[in-house]
Parts: C-alpha cells; structure tokens; sequence
C-alpha cells in the first residue's frame, strides 16, 4: 500500500531532486534557493562554507517557525555564531543533507507548519 501525504493546494512542494538542483512544483532550480509554501526565493548564500550572518539574517525574517538548512550532498553545521540570530528569534533550525531536507519540507508544508527549506548545492 502506498501513503501519499495529502498537501493543501496552491502550496510550494518539492517534486523532485538531484545533483545539484531541486524541483519545485516542478520547476528545476539549480542555485541556492529558500521553499516556503507561497513563494521561492533566491537565496544569495552560494556556497555553505561561504556562510554569512547575512544569510541567517534573511532568513530570520521569513515569518516562519523553522528553518530546514540543506547543506549539499552531506550533513554539515554551520558555526552557532551564524545561526544565533534564529536561536534568539525563537526560531528552530534543523540542518541536514538537501535531499533530507527536501522529504521533511514536503511533510512539513503538508502539515500546514510555516517552514522554508533553505537549499545550498556546493
């Protein structure tokens, strides 16, 4: 038997990804990217060892209750100092792989949680 999760209509879900992009709704997008259920953004973070606290400050301000950070093909945590300005906000950050953090949005957004998923590909 098959479970799809049902998602409220004229959300942003993720339909697919790979090497090096992702595809929302099922539009490919290949550079750094934030998904939040009623927009795409582009993320000017390009790469995750290019970090800035510019970037955690953008997405500090997305109104949302979390942050899934995709950092590439593998797992890696950005240094607290970055990621401090969410912690205070009240914010959670979950930070894994891109291709975890693209099954967990979609579960999320079908939840009708406020979530952005925020993608890096190098």
């Amino acid at each position: 038997m098959k479970l799809h999760a049902s998602v409220p209509s004229g959300v942003n879900t993720i339909t697919g990804y790979g090497e090096g992009y992702v595809m929302v709704n099922g539009e490919r997008r290949a550079s750094s990217v934030v998904v939040l259920p009623d927009r795409v953004e582009q993320w000017s973070a390009a790469a995750f060892d290019a970090l800035t606290l510019e970037d955690f400050a953008f997405l500090k301000n997305l109104d949302v209750e979390i942050v899934l950070l995709g950092t590439g093909p593998r797992q890696r945590f950005p240094h607290p100092r970055l990621t401090a300005a969410l912690a205070q906000a009240g914010i959670g950050l979950e930070v894994m792989d891109v291709q975890a953090a693209c099954r967990t949005y979609n579960i999320l957004v079908a939840e009708e949680r406020k979530v952005a998923a925020a993608l890096l590909f190098a």
